[in-house]
C-alpha cells in the first residue's frame, strides 16, 4: 500500500489539508463534524483530526444523525461511536423521527437532520459537513432539472451563514476517488449505506447512472460542472451587490416591501427583487411561476381584496400598499392567561415571546386585588391615550396601521375585566398611573 512508505503520507497529507485549512474559518476553534460513518465524513473528521493535533486549541465534536431508516442504523452508529472514541473525538448521536411533508424521504431526511444540527451547535461552533466536488455536480444537475436559475445552478457554496454561526464544506474541491485514495492510504473504516444503490432516488440516479457516463464522454465533467456552479454563484452576489440600494429603497422599516415603485421596474428585475426580498425573510425560493402568481393575485389584486399567497409553510399578504411575509401560525384568539405573579416573566403561547413588567413607566401597577390576565380580544368601547372618545378594538387598530395577521396576536394586559395596555401598541386612560405614584411598563420579547 502507498500509505506504508515513507515520505508518501505526509505529501498526501500536505496537499489534501492544506484546501480544507485555507476554507476553514481562522477566527474560529470549535467545531461540529456532520458525522455519517460514510467514506466522505470518515475522510473529513480524519483530517480534522491530524489538523488538531498541531493545532491543540482547536475543539471538534461530531453530530451522528440517526435516521432510523435502514435495519443497519443501530450498527452505524455503534461504527460511529467506536471510532469517535478511539480518535479521542466526543460524539452525539441524535435519533430523529421523520415529517412527511410531501416532499419525499430524501427531502424529510435533510431537514430533520439540518435541524439536530441547529439544536446541537454550541455557542461559537461552526458546522462542518463533508460535501465534495462530485456531490457538487450533482446539485447542478439536480438543478438544471428543476429549471432552476444562476441561484439554483450556483448549487453549494464553500462556506454560508447558518443561524448564529457558519457552514463550511472544506472538501467541495476534492472529487470523491481523491478521497477514496486518502481513506485507503491512511487505512480507514467506513460504513456503505445499502440506500445509496437505489436509484428510485434522484441523487443516486444522477451518481450511478448518468455521472459516470458524463465522466466517460469528457474526464473534467466534474470540474467543469462546478466552475459553472461557481460563475453562477458570482453572478448571483454580482446581482445581490447591485439591487441591494433598490431593495432597501423599497423595504420599509418593518421588512414589508413597497408595491407601488416595483410596477414601473421590468418585470425581470421586478422578480430578482423578489426573490431577494423572501430570501432575506428566510423564505424557501419560489418558482419562476409562484413569482408570477405573487405579483398578480397578491400585489396587483383590487383595492378592497385581502390577498394572501402560500409560499412553503408561510404566505405572502398586502396590506396598506405593501407586500408583507407572515410566519403561519395559530393565533391563540380567545385565549386567557392568568398572571398570577406579574413581575415574573410571563411565557405566551403560539411562539409569541414572553411578557414581563418592570419598574419604570407610565402605567399604574395593579393593585392586591386585582387579578392580572392576558388576553388578545377586547370587547366595548376603549379609550385609549391620545385620543379623544371611545373606540372598538378592530376600529383603534385600524388607526394604528396593525395589519390584520397582527391584531389576534397581541397582548392585551388586563387588571380585572379593565383593558390597561396592548403590548408595544397602546396605553388605555385607566392605564395610566397617577402623579407620584410609581409606574410600571409591560415589555413584550419576541
Amino acid at each position: 500500500m502507498p500509505g506504508n512508505v515513507p515520505g508518501i503520507v505526509p505529501v498526501l497529507t500536505l496537499t489534501m489539508t492544506t484546501p480544507l485549512l485555507l476554507s476553514l474559518p481562522t477566527e474560529s476553534r470549535q467545531f461540529l463534524v456532520a458525522f455519517s460513518g460514510g467514506l466522505d465524513s470518515t475522510v473529513l473528521l480524519h483530517q480534522l483530526r491530524l489538523w488538531r493535533e498541531d493545532h491543540p486549541d482547536v475543539q471538534l465534536r461530531a453530530i451522528h444523525v440517526h435516521h432510523g431508516l435502514s435495519p443497519n442504523a443501530d450498527r452505524w452508529a455503534a461504527h460511529c461511536e467506536s471510532l469517535c472514541e478511539s480518535w479521542q473525538i466526543p460524539l452525539l448521536t441524535v435519533r430523529v423521527t421523520l415529517v412527511d411533508e410531501g416532499k419525499g424521504i430524501e427531502a424529510q431526511a435533510r431537514t430533520a437532520r439540518y435541524q439536530a444540527f441547529r439544536e446541537a451547535l454550541l455557542p461559537g461552533e461552526v458546522l462542518v459537513t463533508a460535501q465534495h466536488l462530485d456531490d457538487q455536480s450533482e446539485t447542478v444537475l439536480l438543478a438544471l432539472k428543476r429549471g432552476s436559475g444562476p441561484a439554483g445552478l450556483a448549487a453549494m457554496p464553500q462556506s454560508l451563514p447558518f443561524g448564529d454561526t457558519q457552514l463550511i464544506r472544506p472538501l467541495l474541491n476534492q472529487s470523491r476517488a481523491s478521497l477514496e485514495q486518502w481513506a485507503r492510504d491512511h487505512h480507514l473504516s467506513w460504513i456503505e449505506d445499502e440506500s445509496n444503490a437505489d436509484t428510485r432516488f434522484d441523487r443516486n440516479f444522477l451518481r450511478k447512472a448518468i455521472l459516470p457516463l458524463l465522466n466517460a464522454r469528457w474526464p473534467h465533467f466534474v470540474d467543469a460542472a462546478a466552475r459553472s456552479a461557481t460563475l453562477c454563484g458570482e453572478q448571483e452576489q454580482l446581482l445581490d451587490e447591485l439591487l441591494a440600494e433598490s431593495l432597501s429603497t423599497v423595504t420599509t422599516a418593518e421588512g414589508a416591501l413597497t408595491i407601488a415603485p416595483l410596477t414601473a421596474y421590468s418585470d425581470a428585475r421586478r422578480r430578482a427583487l423578489l426573490r431577494r426580498w423572501l430570501a432575506q425573510r428566510g423564505a424557501m425560493m419560489p418558482s419562476r411561476a409562484m413569482l408570477d402568481r405573487l405579483w398578480q393575485e397578491v400585489a396587483l389584486a383590487r383595492e378592497d381584496a385581502v390577498p394572501c399567497l402560500r409560499v412553503g409553510d408561510d404566505e405572502v399578504r398586502r396590506y396598506q400598499g405593501c407586500l408583507w411575509w407572515v410566519k403561519r401560525t395559530a393565533h391563540p384568539r380567545d385565549a386567557e392567561l392568568a398572571w398570577p405573579a406579574p413581575f415574573a416573566t410571563l411565557t405566551l403561547p403560539q411562539g409569541l415571546g414572553s411578557l414581563s413588567l418592570l419598574l419604570g413607566g407610565e402605567l399604574r401597577a395593579p393593585t392586591v386585588d386585582e387579578a392580572v390576565s392576558v388576553r388578545f380580544q377586547a370587547s366595548g368601547l376603549i379609550h385609549i391615550v391620545g385620543r379623544h372618545g371611545g373606540r372598538k378594538l378592530k376600529k383603534i387598530w385600524q388607526e394604528l396601521g396593525i395589519p390584520p395577521w397582527q391584531r389576534d396576536a397581541t397582548p392585551l394586559l388586563f387588571y380585572g375585566d379593565t383593558l390597561i395596555a396592548a403590548a408595544d401598541r397602546f396605553v388605555t386612560q385607566e392605564g395610566v398611573k397617577e402623579a407620584g405614584q410609581t409606574g410600571v411598563r409591560l415589555v413584550w420579547q419576541r
